[in-house]
């Protein structure tokens, strides 16, 4: 899954990565090591400049809450719960569907979070029930330091309960795609065994990343085929990542800033594997 991640990159530094022709100044966000569900994020996507003359689609840096509310939605209380959308069943899901023909965004990180659990919780973990508080949390990141680009929908909600020309009339949210998690050992594993060997290790789940070759077809809303989209949603090759402990202060959404990404030399609690 993807449940919490970090984002400090400048937007004039992705704009260029991602080649956006459109974004605001004033729409600009602080760096966030700590970004949380319902926070807003930067999503790279695709679609007409409002009130433009030329209709034609733009790609553009904008903010956007994390925790998508469908369109149809009376109220947007179930946010929190839709950060994630299966890569599997993104395109037959009535909460995700027409966002995932119509609105597709990456979204830039510089990499997430995931907490290990023990043996026994994460068989729990695995059927779908209740498991006991995660333990060490570790941070997945491109092992050449690159930008993570995590494929996502996005969608727009209307409060009925606000006027038309409100400021916040209108909920622009999110929500990130995950797929199964690579079993293939990742760039540094530890080879003596004391720690996580790969992200399956880490967590069944893991945010689908795609790669640049990939970008241009995924933000492009003329592509609307469920079938051609969905051989996008291949995991990148093996290899590509690296994961480290990091303090467990970042469990703790209060705490943002830089030293959350400080790598430890070793966890700060016992795992089991």
């Amino acid at each position: 899954m993807c449940g919490r991640y970090a984002a400090s990159r400048r937007p004039e530094d992705l704009a260029g990565l991602f080649g956006v022709e459109k974004w605001e100044p004033e729409e600009t966000l602080a760096p966030d090591w700590n970004v949380a569900p319902t926070k807003s994020v930067y999503a790279v996507l695709e679609r007409p400049v409002k009130d433009a003359a030329d209709r034609r689609p733009v790609r553009q840096l904008r903010p956007l809450r994390w925790g998508l509310v469908p369109s149809w939605a009376k109220s947007p209380e179930g946010a929190a719960k839709m950060i994630n959308a299966r890569s599997e069943t993104v395109h037959e899901k009535p909460s995700f569907r027409r966002a995932f023909e119509a609105r597709r965004c990456l979204l830039p990180a510089d990499g997430y979070y995931e907490w290990v659990t023990g043996a026994q919780e994460r068989e729990l973990e695995e059927k779908g029930r209740r498991k006991r508080t995660r333990k060490q949390p570790y941070f997945v990141t491109p092992a050449d330091g690159s930008v993570m680009a995590l494929a996502g929908v996005y969608e727009f909600w209307r409060d009925p309960t606000l006027p038309p020309d409100h400021p916040q009339a209108w909920w622009a949210t999110c929500s990130v795609l995950t797929t199964e998690a690579e079993p293939e050992p990742f760039a540094g594993a530890d080879a003596a065994g004391t720690g996580p060997r790969s992200l399956a290790e880490i967590h069944p789940r893991m945010p689908l990343v795609l790669p640049p070759d990939r970008w241009a077809v995924w933000l492009d809303p003329a592509h609307t085929d469920p079938a051609e989209l969905r051989s996008l949603l291949a995991p990148p090759p093996p290899g590509l990542v690296r994961a480290y402990p990091v303090t467990t202060a970042v469990s703790d959404v209060r705490n943002n800033g830089p030293e959350l990404l400080t790598e430890l030399p070793a966890p700060e609690e016992s795992t089991l594997f």
